[in-house]
């Protein structure tokens, strides 16, 4: 019902920077929130950030100094730039989008594919 294409990984150098985005399409009613969420090997899925429909991005405290979240409601895209990679951020990041589907207008958390991020030197 709702696909999201992730782009944006790939190995950057410690100290870089990555922007990552997420595009939602499919048969929903509205996207009420999109955001990022990251699992290293070894460890659950964690979150990075959300922002709802109208709203403020809310930040996990251990990544809130290095990361801004955006999206374009208009193209129900979100965009995670993240500053200062450290090795420890890397990890396979996750789209998460909460919309509503159906006749009932049922709201369903969906997710993407991920993409690997990996911080080396």
């Amino acid at each position: 019902q709702v696909q999201l294409v992730e782009s944006g990984g790939g190995l950057v150098q410690p100290g870089g920077s990555l922007r990552l985005s997420c595009a939602a399409s499919g048969k929903f009613f509205s996207v009420l929130s999109m955001g990022w969420y990251r699992q290293a090997p070894g460890n659950e899925r964690e979150l990075v950030a959300t922002i709802p429909n109208g709203g403020s991005p809310n930040y996990a405290d251990s990544m809130k100094d290095r990361v801004t979240c955006s999206r374009d409601a208009a193209k129900n895209t979100v965009y995670l730039q993240i500053d200062n990679l450290k090795p420890e951020d890397t990890a396979v990041y996750y789209c998460h989008a909460e919309a509503t589907v159906g006749v009932l207008l049922t709201p369903r958390d969906f997710w993407g594919q991920g993409t690997q991020v990996t911080v080396s030197s």
